[in-house]
């Protein structure tokens, strides 16, 4: 059995820009981060009307909250992306890749819809995370 969280592409499918077709995860826990979005401690609203900028702070809280369980980005094995703009993705994907660091994505959906919790928020990212049994 591997020990390492594989993400797959076959072929046969669609090229996938952004993210995995598949992720398999050895043996371990499960963390599932709920969706974070552009807002700031103070609840004020990061990057209005800046998708790019709201994509990086989103991401940005995610890495606070995989920190907090002594996770990275590595971690990952899927990404849900709630965005009332879904067809502008290479926008999400460039932003994520920026605050990732890599261009290693896990299986992800982004999911287009008509408005967030706050007014003015145009992106809202979940992941659910692989711990492995040796943390």
């Amino acid at each position: 059995m591997s020990t390492e969280i594989r993400m797959i592409n076959p072929p046969e499918l669609h090229p996938a820009p952004g993210f995995s077709h598949i992720t398999i995860a050895p043996v371990g826990e499960i963390a599932y981060i709920a969706g974070q979005t552009a807002l700031a401690p103070d609840f004020s609203v990061i990057g209005p009307g800046d998708l790019a900028e709201q994509t990086r702070a989103s991401m940005k809280n995610v890495e606070t909250a995989l920190r907090s369980i002594g996770a990275s980005w590595d971690d990952v094995v899927r990404r849900t992306v709630y965005t009332s703009c879904p067809t502008d993705f290479a926008i999400i994907t460039a932003a994520i890749e920026e605050i990732q660091g890599s261009t290693r994505h896990p299986a992800q959906t982004i999911l287009g819809v008509t408005g967030l919790a706050i007014e003015g928020l145009l992106v809202e990212i979940e992941v659910t995370v692989h711990l492995p049994v040796s943390r």
